[in-house]
This record gives C-alpha cells, structure tokens and sequence, in this order.
C-alpha cells in the first residue's frame, strides 16, 4: 500500500433546496483497502458516493480520488474509477456477453472477448451468457452489472449497496469477489446498511448519520469504544440464512450454471 490515500475528503458539504445532505464529512480512505460507509437511508452515502464518481458537484469542502481532485480534474478521477450504483445498469436488449464486450470495447481493454467470458465464468454466467439480458432475473442482472464494474481493473471501485436485491449464495459471492479486488489492490468504498457486510468485507468502517461521520476505525476500535462486555451463556441457533445454504448445499465455492 502506498501512503498516500486513494480517497481524500475534507469538509464535503452538499444540500438540496433548504435541506442540508452532507454537513462536512471529513474520510480518508488508505490505497488497496476496503472502506464501508455504513449509514441508514438518508444519511448521505449515495450524495458522497456521486461526488466522488464526479456525477455530482459538492456545495463546500473538496475531495480527491487517486491524486486527483473531483472539481477541477473530473476526466482524470473518470479513468480511475468504477461506479456500481443501487441498481443494475445494464442494456436488456444485448446479451449478457455483449454488454461485456461493449463496456471492454469502451475502456478500450485488449482481448475483450476473452476479458468476457473470463467474468461471465467468474460470476456464474457462462449458461446465460448468450440470452438476451431481458430474460435474466434480478439477481443474474446484478452480478453482470458488478462483472462490467470491473472491466479494465480501475484503482477505485465505488460500489453502493452492491447485494441489494442478491440472494445469500449471490452475496456471498460479491463478498468473495470484493475480497479478491482488494487482494489485488484495488480500493473499494463500499456502501452499505447491512452490518454483516461491512463485519465481513470492511478493513475500516465509517459510520454516517445526519451528514456527517460521526465514528470510524476498524471493526475493533469501534467495539472498544462501547463498555466493556459481560460474558453470558446464550446457545446460538443457526440463522436461516445459514440453513439455507447447508440444504442447497453451498459451500462458499462458485458453482456454475446452479443459479437462476
């Protein structure tokens, strides 16, 4: 990891009409790391997350992404970043693989084709590859759109809320994939209102409320900083998310053509 942070904002404040959004957010996210933004809704994680992709310009403070400033070097922070929104955005009129190739052809990436058929196996999709978007369900239609999100290996991946609408086995492989990235180096900020995800995926968490960063550290300073635990006997039921994958027989392995 490098020193110097892939993600700098200080004093960020954004508003609609009368209504304050972001009130001077101040995070520093370190290169090759994963970040969540936990927050509930309203709190300001997608105004952060679009001024930081340059879709939307800040009121106050400033913010930068991977060296460069999001106001006046819009076009560099653009080539260094990729963007998963809460929803797919994908084209149902083209094939699984031929939005790969679209996008590969876009980021002007060599061997697009083996670039696609290299995440339609990765995410699963190998089988749907070759069917019109339009007759993919929800959650096939999320994982393509996160696989385009990676074309081209970016330095900085925004991914907001990305299991919205994923089954637990699909989680649980954006989860694996979101490790892998960072594995590689490739910095995540992660938004999120699920406290599971950020405990599995977040090197570091920061907590929005009302606008503004209100706690942030990894999962064990943030634990310190409530008192200290008692120690009780509770016996634990398996969760049915947990039951779920023990009767299909998932064993956190991508397992080809099995999903819908």
């Amino acid at each position: 990891m490098t020193t110097t942070p892939a993600i700098e904002i200080v004093g960020l404040t954004k508003s609609y009409a009368d209504t304050p959004v972001l009130r001077g957010v101040h995070l520093s996210v370190p290169a090759g790391s994963v970040v969540a933004l936990l927050g509930s809704n309203g709190a300001g994680k997608t105004t952060t997350v679009q001024i930081l992709s340059t879709l939307l310009r800040a009121d106050g403070g400033s913010a930068r992404v991977h060296g460069h400033d999001v106001a006046t070097e819009p076009e560099q922070v653009r080539r260094s970043i990729s963007l998963t929104g809460q929803f797919a955005a994908v084209d149902e009129i083209l094939t699984g693989r031929e939005n790969l190739l679209l996008i590969a052809q876009l980021r002007r990436v060599a061997d697009t084709g083996q670039v696609a058929d290299a995440l339609l196996t990765q995410f699963g999709l190998t089988d749907a590859g070759g069917r019109r978007v339009s007759a993919y369900s929800g959650g096939m239609r999320r994982r393509l759109d996160i696989a385009m999100s990676l074309i081209g290996d970016p330095p900085v991946l925004f991914l907001d809320e990305p299991t919205t609408g994923l089954d637990p086995q699909a989680r649980l492989e954006v989860w694996r994939t979101v490790r892998d990235l960072a594995g590689r180096g490739t910095t995540v900020l992660l938004t999120t209102q699920h406290l599971e995800e950020a405990e599995q995926l977040a090197d570091r968490i920061a907590i929005l409320h009302e606008g503004r960063i209100i706690a942030e550290g990894t999962l064990a300073e943030l634990t310190a900083l409530l008192p200290p635990a008692t120690v009780e006997y509770v016996e634990k039921q398996p969760s049915l998310e947990e039951i779920f994958l023990a009767v299909i027989g998932h064993d956190g392995s991508t397992t080809e053509g099995s999903r819908p």
